[in-house]
């Protein structure tokens, strides 16, 4: 059996942040291969998130975010079960950059089964319609079986973009926000939900008045 020291130990904690018995028992299987070590404590690690799907999180933090310019504003909800945790530095790292996410990728709904059932209706109607345009061009009609798995890649495509869990994140381009929150719940032993969040952005939703500078000038003019 490999001779596992204390160092070792601390390495593998300080890059896990797992339990000091559990990272020794990891390096004791491994032979002391620290790697390998680290994919048994993360594998150990989503076990146990998949464990907590179920768990109330009310605790943590509603947060804001203003946008280098203030020309965007985001307030984010992030959920986890204690307020040890919601005060400690890698909940708020990740809130931070959840809010960061929100703010660079406008994101419609934060996951799947918040998106109602009409704005996906709708969505299919504007591929339908889109790839209905195609074939008059092309004089060709695609099959109704092509048809039917095109607007299934195209829906498919439009949740993971809209969704924020489901985006890939602008920090770890190799990472989904999902992915990331449960890496982080297998971390510190406890569920992490993103519940809800509102984005802002300066203008958004006003029609802005066109002005014809010329006619401005005149009427100007005329009144003096």
């Amino acid at each position: 059996m490999a001779d596992i020291s204390a160092t070792m130990v601390k390495q593998l904690r300080d890059r896990t942040g797992a339990g000091m018995m559990d990272c020794k028992n990891a390096l004791v299987e491994t032979g002391g291969d620290e790697e390998k070590a680290l994919e048994i404590i993360q594998k150990k690690g989503l076990a146990k998130v998949a464990k907590k799907a179920g768990a109330i999180a009310t605790e943590g933090a509603i947060h804001s975010y203003i946008h280098a310019g203030a020309r965007i504003g985001v307030l984010v909800e992030v959920n986890c079960q204690t307020d040890f945790v919601a005060r400690g530095p890698d909940f708020k790292g990740f809130v931070e950059d959840v809010c960061l996410q929100i703010a660079s990728m406008s994101p419609l709904f934060t996951r799947r089964e918040d998106v109602p059932p009409e704005a996906i209706e709708k969505q299919k109607a504007l591929y339908k319609g889109q790839m209905d345009e195609e074939d008059q061009k092309s004089g060709k009609k695609r099959p109704e079986q092509a048809i039917g798995k095109i607007l299934d890649g195209k829906l498919a495509k439009w949740l993971s973009e809209s969704c924020l869990v489901e985006q890939v994140s602008v920090r770890d381009n190799d990472k989904s926000i999902q992915q990331i929150s449960d890496e982080l719940s297998a971390k510190i032993g406890e569920k992490i939900s993103v519940r809800r969040f509102v984005r802002f952005e300066l203008g958004e939703g006003v029609e802005k008045q066109k002005k014809d500078l010329a006619a401005e000038v005149a009427e100007t003019l005329k009144g003096s």
